[in-house]
């Protein structure tokens, strides 16, 4: 079984029309963008986003990423994205579950990984900078 996290946040999505394919669902690269949505809504709860992770010095390029099908969605479906924190202190892990808001019917499951980069050397840190683990901690509390 996945884990959870233990912090998480969920975000809903309408699907746009530009967001479907000639087969009447949503073609299967766009799950990203909602992966992103629900990612970003995350860092803010965390109040570490991608602007105050710039300012520390450091990017964070998404280096894994897994997805899931099991059911595609639809022009108008309401989509509740949940984004789940699982690793912090080497990298930043995060599992994602979307459902149909209405239903709760799972239609795909993802996961992603990202490391910490220091900007100015653009080397990859083998642990997550404290600034963001101090982030964590104090969301934990």
């Amino acid at each position: 079984m996945r884990s959870k996290g233990l912090i998480h946040v969920d975000t809903e999505v309408s699907v746009p029309f530009f967001d479907i394919d000639m087969m009447n669902v949503v073609w299967h690269g766009h799950y990203v963008k909602y992966l992103e949505v629900a990612r970003c809504a995350l860092l803010d709860q965390l109040d570490h986003n991608y602007a105050q992770m710039r300012e520390a010095g450091y990017a964070w390029p998404v280096i894994d990423l897994q997805l899931r099908y099991v059911r595609g969605a639809v022009f108008g479906q309401r989509l509740n994205v949940r984004a789940s924190l699982v690793e912090w202190e080497n990298r930043l892990k995060i599992n994602y579950l979307i459902t149909d808001a209405a239903t709760g019917e799972r239609l795909t499951r993802a996961m992603t990984v990202q490391v910490a980069v220091e900007i100015a050397s653009r080397e990859m840190q083998l642990v997550s900078p404290q600034v963001f683990i101090d982030a964590v901690q104090r969301a934990l509390q």
